[in-house]
């Protein structure tokens, strides 16, 4: 089955509310869009949100990318060799993982459609559904504790509170959240590297006993070593997240002393689904969990996510809440959430449908 044509196109979508992390405060993102469209009418979706502080590309530089002859050349290729295509884009579009990931994304989706199985099926279902998490940015203990008590109305069981601007306001917040839901929601930590190695370990000291899930890239890239002083069980809460971006990085933190005990794998950091596969096998070998985020994102690559995710047996958990904020979305579907539980569907493909915007 040929593919006849590929489009390309670049769109600004309003959040529902902005939201601040230790180095940024968004009230908007662009999504790039990718189709491959087959010879039978199929059409595969995927799209590309990277972060450029984390991987260096610009979402303007994923959708320039798009339009090249080389991407154009798809045309008239097989869709049945699509995981060859991946591969030599891969090599074609080095360290640029928002390309990559969208030209993934919209081949898995449109072979998979070809089939007439999902990705999830694809590469076999492993897991059951998760609950994800979902994200309250840095802000005042008051307002900390609204958000959450809104999620907690709305179903949702897991809270993701990002950190790293003030390590005491960051402790008052947590023992808060507490102090004031008790065990109705299991609290992570996201510090976007905010921290030296005095603030996390007087951290995780003030917070040893809140029963924290994880605590997510506490310091800068390069600073593994650092972490190394660290209790091998405070280590197992550590999650890499900017740190890992590829697969090479993966079998690095794998070996020896593990500063991190478990992987955080985005699709927009790895280059899509093959990319992320890379990085779960290696991390199965190791005995290192995994942790799926994302950043503001379609809902096409956190379908995607969502999939390749179920595909692998040391998926613990999901933080994949990125499409939840934006107010507009190029497709609906893909997903349902009950009491905070992510359910995909067994429709081919990622099981999305288009949505007019």
């Amino acid at each position: 089955m040929k593919i006849v044509a590929v489009r390309s196109y670049l769109k600004n979508m309003a959040l529902t509310k902005p939201y601040t992390i230790a180095y940024n405060t968004f009230s908007d993102v662009r999504l790039a869009f990718f189709e491959v469209e087959l010879e039978n009418g199929i059409i595969g979706y995927g799209s590309g949100s990277p972060a450029e502080e984390v991987v260096g590309e610009t979402t303007e530089q994923t959708a320039a990318n798009l339009q090249t002859e080389y991407v154009h050349a798809f045309v008239g290729k097989d869709i049945r060799q699509f995981q060859q295509i991946i591969f030599e884009t891969i090599q074609h579009f080095p360290h640029l993982p928002g390309t990559q990931a969208a030209i993934d994304i919209a081949l898995h989706d449109a072979f998979a459609k070809f089939i007439g199985i999902s990705v999830a099926n694809y590469y076999g279902q492993k897991i059951k559904p998760l609950p994800t998490s979902v994200t309250i940015g840095i802000k005042n203990v008051t307002e900390t504790l609204e958000e959450a008590a809104g999620y907690q109305a709305l179903g949702f069981k897991i809270l993701k509170v990002k950190t790293g601007l003030n390590v005491d306001e960051d402790i008052e917040r947590v023992i808060k959240l507490k102090e004031q839901f008790g065990n109705q929601f299991k609290i992570r930590v996201d510090a976007n590297q905010g921290y030296r190695i005095a603030d996390l370990k007087k951290f995780i000291e003030a917070t040893k006993h809140q029963g924290l899930e994880l605590i997510e890239q506490p310091m800068q890239v390069g600073a593994e070593k650092e972490l190394l002083v660290l209790d091998k069980s405070d280590r197992k809460l550590l999650t890499a997240d900017e740190s890992l971006k590829n697969p090479q990085a993966a079998l690095q933190f794998a070996s020896n002393e593990k500063p991190f005990g478990i992987y955080n794998i985005k699709l927009m950091k790895c280059g899509g689904l093959v990319g992320a596969l890379g990085i779960a096998n290696i991390a199965q070998n190791a005995d290192i969990d995994l942790f799926w985020g994302c950043n503001d994102e379609s809902i096409i690559s956190i379908t995607a996510a969502l999939h390749v995710a179920y595909a692998c047996p040391n998926t613990k958990y999901i933080d994949l809440d990125g499409s939840l904020d934006l107010a507009e979305d190029l497709v609906k579907g893909g997903f349902e959430i009950v009491d905070g539980i992510m359910q995909i569907t067994d429709a081919p493909g990622f099981g999305f449908n288009i949505n007019t915007i």
